[in-house]
């Protein structure tokens, strides 16, 4: 361990020092040098912080600047896995070289992004791909599997990251054959795992953190003791993250797969057992027929609205006699071979926790569904995760650093750190460097209906348009709903000028990607494109949102939640609704303001921001900016910006 003082990190970020060097575009900012110094601090005493470092801070320099210089193995966890590779690919690499500072560092992902050599093997000339471009595509993953080094599947970007081929050339918890693989010594799995254990910084993502540590799953779990620093970037994600990994869950797509790889096995182990494929195509219709009795429609509930259903009852009747009939089969012919007796031991794990999982709800659990076009979940999820979060962090003494532009209501930490026990972290709330007063001017339009109007979204687009002419496009339209957004669309539709990009119509990065082109577009978003998205320049001038991202109370989780606080005596709208709203609220208009450069709108179209008492706590958490109620102030701005 080096002990590496306040004044190594200040020179490192100083006007003269080697990140300036390294960055031509780099000016040091006092923001981000109090950040580096207090997560010096944490990381040399082993301390819990948790630092809310405005847009503009630079935050992942301010934490990645002292992990490094302190010679001491850290694990870093990001939001997604976008985020994770840029971190790994762009400025890990970056401040390593300018520090000149001698670390191995290593890119851990979950099982499912590595190509399995065995499952490959398995599925070449089962005949189970029945799309000539699934065909197409395993011909691409196979020439891909003789050169690649890592078999990280996002390397191939000629087969899409949904195509149906990847299930089944990737392995999961359930179908890995560990060390009973004949591909053992070869599996790109085991051999980053390996990486990361010879490794002083390691780069996960929130979800492959949880999941190993809930399942106790090979990989960070066995990472963490050996850990002097777990640095969690974009930490507001964390509360719902760990509710959904320290549950418990039951999935049709788990149950959908065992199947098809029972056909496989039967193809390559038991050829003359023909009741197999008689037993699994048993499966497949009694999982589809369960899907039909939850209805026709997406839905997100709790248990109890469809528990007693007659028609679901038969379907998850129907459905374990399936699967003990499998099961049984599968008992008999084990034996036979190493996938056989997986997909049997494979067949009694899921069926123990179909029963569960459709069985009483528990009194501490919310019991939960939620149904796809094609799939089901099934969920139990508790209800407080404060209990096994500090008992993960209490395992090993080390530093802990949560981290985000959106941590704090109010300028208070409570709503984020409650629900992870976190009660006693030192605490650090930086505001954005950025001049908003200057950059920024923020429109709350007039005579807008209450937004449980029906006519609300056209109204919302009547008031945009006049904006959307000054701003020249170059916006962002962002909806607390996809109904909201396919209205927009639809209103929008040959009212304007300017190119209309529409989440859903195309991937989100090759959507941002012609939104950057075009210069004057207008991009309509939901909840992906609140956060997570960095459009610097004029091309992004004018943010534009609904409403205040009140979730819906007749979320399972949201539902479960409130009636436990009002149990308990709380107000669940002051404690939890509102603050969780901020956070969001936060998190969009941090869309706008994204360089030292920038100018543009903001415009926030609910009335409640005036009306109601809450709405001062919203405009309260939001960087301090001009604010106005004239679309002629709005113009204004705009013009000014045009000559400047």
């Amino acid at each position: 361990m080096l002990d590496v003082s306040k004044d190594a990190v200040d020179e490192a970020l100083s006007s003269e020092g080697p990140i300036a060097k390294a960055l031509p575009h780099f000016s040091p900012r006092d923001s981000q040098q109090q950040m580096a110094n207090a997560v010096q601090q944490a990381i040399r005493h082993a301390q819990v912080l948790l630092v809310e470092a405005g847009t503009g801070t630079g935050k992942t320099f301010a934490y990645l600047v002292p992990a490094l210089l302190s010679g001491q193995r850290v694990v870093i966890s990001t939001g997604t896995k976008t985020l994770q590779d840029q971190l790994f690919k762009r400025d890990l690499p970056l401040v390593r070289d300018a520090l000149a500072t001698p670390v191995k560092m290593a890119l851990l992902k979950g099982r499912a992004n590595y190509l399995c050599l065995h499952r490959l093997e398995q599925v070449q000339g089962a005949g189970f791909l029945h799309s000539k471009q699934a065909v197409s595509d395993l011909q691409t993953v196979r020439e891909w599997a003789a050169t690649t080094q890592e078999g990280d599947i996002a390397e191939l970007g000629a087969v899409a990251e949904s195509a149906d081929v990847w299930p089944q050339v990737t392995s999961t918890k359930d179908n890995c054959l560990g060390q009973e693989c004949a591909y053992f010594k070869d599996c790109h799995v085991m051999k980053a795992r390996r990486r990361a254990q010879e490794s002083d910084i390691v780069v996960v993502n929130h979800h492959l953190f949880f999941a190993d540590i809930a399942l106790r799953d090979e990989g960070v779990a066995e990472l963490l003791p050996e850990a002097d620093a777990v640095i969690f970037d974009e930490a507001h994600q964390l509360s719902d993250v760990a509710m959904n990994f320290f549950g418990d869950s039951i999935s049709s797509r788990q149950l959908f797969e065992l199947a098809q790889d029972v056909n496989i096995a039967h193809f390559k182990e038991a050829k003359d057992m023909s009741k197999l494929l008689q037993q699994t195509d048993a499966v497949q219709l009694a999982l589809k027929n369960m899907r039909l009795a939850f209805g026709k429609m997406m839905r997100r509930e709790a248990w109890h609205t469809v528990g007693n259903s007659l028609e679901l009852q038969a379907a998850i009747s129907d459905l374990k006699k399936t699967l003990s009939l499998l099961q049984g089969t599968l008992e008999v012919v084990a034996e036979r071979g190493k996938t056989l007796e997986q997909c049997y031991r494979r067949c009694v794990e899921l069926s123990a926790t179909f029963n569960a999982l459709t069985g009483s709800s528990p009194a501490d659990q919310i019991h939960w569904f939620e149904t796809f076009q094609r799939a089901f979940v099934i969920r139990h999820t508790p209800m407080d995760v404060s209990e096994q979060f500090q008992a993960m962090m209490q395992a090993k003494q080390a530093a802990w650093v949560l981290t985000s532009a959106t941590l704090a209501v109010g300028q208070q930490f409570t709503h984020f750190a409650a629900p992870l026990g976190l009660n006693h972290a030192k605490e650090l709330l930086l505001d954005s460097p950025f001049d908003f007063e200057k950059q920024a001017l923020l429109y709350v339009p007039r005579a807008l209906p209450d937004p449980s109007a029906s006519d609300y979204t056209e109204a919302l687009i009547h008031a945009a348009l006049p904006v959307l002419e000054a701003s020249k496009g170059r916006a962002f339209l962002l909806f607390t709903s996809h109904r909201a957004l396919k209205l927009a669309a639809e209103l929008l539709e040959g009212k304007t000028e300017y190119p209309l990009l529409v989440q859903g119509t195309q991937p989100r990065a090759t959507l941002l990607t012609a939104f950057r082109a075009h210069g004057n577009a207008i991009l309509l978003g939901t909840s992906s494109f609140w956060e997570g998205v960095d459009v610097r320049g004029e091309a992004l001038s004018c943010v534009i949102i609904d409403k205040l991202p009140f979730a819906s109370p007749g979320d399972p989780l949201i539902e479960a939640r409130i009636a436990s606080m009002k149990k308990q005596g709380k107000n669940a709208f002051m404690e939890y609704q509102l603050p969780s709203a901020v956070i969001t609220l936060k998190q969009g208009v941090g869309r706008l303001i994204r360089d030292i450069d920038d100018r543009g709108v903001l415009m926030l179209c609910d009335p409640r921001l005036i009306a109601r008492p809450y709405g001062k706590l919203f405009l309260n958490s939001l960087p301090s900016m001009p604010r106005t109620r004239e679309l002629a102030k709005v113009q204004d701005f705009f013009k000014e910006t045009a000559t400047t």
